[in-house]
């Protein structure tokens, strides 16, 4: 208890001297509005936030949440994409452990690996909205963000809804989805289950996947009591996925439970929000399952449990404050990892300010007392100026850091070996931004620079190393450019992003297992028509990594409104059947066909 009130301490010192924005959550819920800005009071925004809603899953069917990822400026890495069964974030070259994954303003990263991030318990109506912060600070987020953050918002019980969906695609993959949603008076809740399975598009690539969520909320007033419970299950060929080009026939099976409850008071000019989460996640990998080396299997099971308070007071003519205090701990069990308990404390506190009717600063300071590492200090810096009403401009400048993953401390089989002796990879991040909002949408530029210091990754002094071994190399800098286009007149829509990125290592002459394996350019853009009788849309990317050639993915959907209650759709991905690797040794799915019906009562 003697490092809370440290903490406290911290954060009251720190007032004095003022600090930043709003809260993680009501940061991204505010800037998916893609209306024109108006500035007032009230209304302003630090950091740009991409955004896909609900309301598009209506029109475009998507199997999982990774797919509806597939839109934004987010590098996926997947190793199998159909289905979502495993996929790695990343964002502007950053490693796939230096993403942020939030659920409702909590983070759900997974303590044993990153590529377990994707592991999230949830259907496709369940979402209300998913958002990717580029560069968003690890002051907001916790100890798990050196690039940027990925926030899910979950979609409230708000009338009676019954959707029943059923589709057949190549390789014998079946997906069936069901969902039901009602509410009385002040109490709603929502009932969710999904079922998915294929032969996979190569061999060890079959899978089985079972999303079941329940979800209850009661309104009184100016309170909100929200509570979230998710559970999947998934068994799937792991072809390399850890091991490219060796040939290892992989299985892998992975459970997730998951468990979020908040409370919202906002009464007047105060801001109330006690919450919780728990999240159990279970792995168990076969290195070779055809029992050659069936010595290498892998029992995992890790908890984190995240009790938070979190107030925000208006101070009149003086602007907004808000103070919250983070307890966090993290438990594995492992038949390699070892059994190994960790946990920190976390003080934050946030201020924000309208110097003026165009300008506005907002700071954010926050103090982690890790039980192993040591006490460290992240805050940001953030300006706004207004052009005019529709127009602005941004600076912002952090500094975050993320701890190692207990995999990086502790892992070992015959051709990795971890580092108990890691230390916390720590970043400082520059960005400037501008941006013009008007009828028919949105444009903007920004650029961005980041420099990384303790990086962790896994790497070879020389070919002949036997073993990849993990450590704190020197850092790497990182630069670059992205662009967007919003832009929607009816019955046309057109989203388009761009992000040109430069990374270089400050540690010449190694074998990096992770590091090269960024896009150096990557772009998505999103075509879509509302016709009379349903939407057809165009979704193309283009990816192009260092020392890589580049390929280019279009995809094709069509749906079609037969009456009031049933649609039918069509899915085409991969149309031009291009030959492709995410990750370089692991190859992904040829053209694939889907067809399916939805049912909405």
């Amino acid at each position: 208890m003697l490092t809370i009130y440290r903490g406290i301490a911290v954060v009251v010192i720190a007032i004095f001297f003022s600090f930043e924005t709003i809260s993680c959550q009501e940061l991204m819920d505010s800037t998916c509005n893609l209306e024109p800005i108006v500035v007032k009071k009230g209304v302003h925004k630090f950091f740009k936030v991409y955004c896909i809603r609900q309301d598009l899953a209506k029109d475009i069917s998507f199997d999982s949440l990774v797919e509806r990822l597939e839109g934004l400026p987010l590098d996926l890495q997947s190793r199998s994409p159909i289905g979502g069964i495993q996929t790695d974030f990343c964002l502007r070259a950053s490693s796939f452990s230096g993403v942020g994954v939030l659920f409702e303003g909590m983070r759900i990263n997974d303590p044993q690996t990153s590529h377990h991030n994707s592991d999230i318990p949830l259907t496709k109506y369940d979402i209300e909205s998913i958002g990717v912060a580029p560069q968003f600070p690890s002051a907001y987020c916790g100890p798990t963000t050196i690039a940027g953050a990925i926030q899910i918002i979950s979609k409230r019980p708000q009338e009676e809804e019954a959707v029943l969906e059923y589709s057949l695609g190549s390789f014998q993959t079946h997906n069936t989805q069901m969902s039901f949603s009602n509410k009385i008076e002040e109490l709603g809740f929502r009932f969710s289950l999904e079922r998915q399975q294929s032969d996979g598009f190569y061999e060890d690539t079959d899978f089985r996947k079972i999303n079941s969520t329940l979800a209850f909320s009661w309104d009184r007033g100016e309170t909100n009591l929200d509570t979230f419970f998710g559970y999947q299950q998934k068994a799937f060929g792991a072809y390399d996925f850890y091991t490219p080009y060796r040939g290892f026939l992989s299985q892998e099976w992975t459970k997730t439970y998951l468990l979020n409850t908040g409370l919202n008071i906002d009464k007047d000019t105060l801001v109330l929000k006690p919450a919780f989460l728990w999240r159990r996640h279970y792995d168990k990998f076969i290195l070779d399952k055809t029992h050659r080396r069936s010595q290498y299997i892998n029992h995992h099971r890790t908890d984190m449990y995240t009790p938070r308070l979190y107030f925000k007071q208006g101070l009149s003519n003086l602007g907004r404050l808000g103070l919250g205090v983070e307890f966090s701990k993290e438990d594995i069990k492992s038949s390699n990892l070892g059994k190994h308990r960790r946990g920190y404390q976390s003080a934050l506190c946030d201020y924000e300010k309208e110097l003026s009717e165009r300008l506005s600063l907002a700071l954010a300071q926050r103090v982690d007392f890790f039980e192993d590492f040591k006490d460290s200090y992240t805050g940001s810096i953030s300006t706004v100026y207004y052009i005019s009403d529709t127009s602005s401009f941004n600076l912002s400048i952090a500094n975050s850091l993320r701890i190692p993953s207990f995999t990086e401390l502790y892992y070992r089989d015959p051709t990795t070996e971890g580092n108990p002796n890691l230390d916390r990879e720590k970043a400082v991040s520059y960005q400037l931004g501008y941006e013009c909002k008007y009828k028919l949408g949105e444009t903007g530029v920004i650029l961005f620079f980041r420099q990384e210091r303790g990086l962790i990754d896994w790497f070879k002094h020389n070919p002949q190393q036997a073993k990849w071994q993990v450590d704190n190399i020197s850092g790497a800098e990182v630069k670059g450019v992205e662009s967007y286009l919003n832009w929607h007149k009816s019955p046309l829509t057109l989203n388009f992003n761009y992000t040109y990125v430069d990374k270089r290592l400050n540690d010449l002459g190694w074998i990096y297992k992770y590091g090269p394996n960024y896009s150096k350019h990557l772009i998505n853009a999103l075509i879509k028509i509302d016709l009379a009788f349903g939407t057809q849309a165009l979704v193309w990317s283009y990816k192009k990594k260092p020392a890589r050639d580049g390929w280019f993915l279009l995809d094709a959907h069509f749906s079609c409104h037969l009456n009031k209650f049933t649609r039918v759709f069509f899915n085409l991905k991969n149309l031009l059947n291009v030959e492709y690797q995410q990750i370089e040794g692991i190859p992904q799915p040829p053209r694939y066909l889907e067809i399916g019906f939805q049912l909405r009562w």
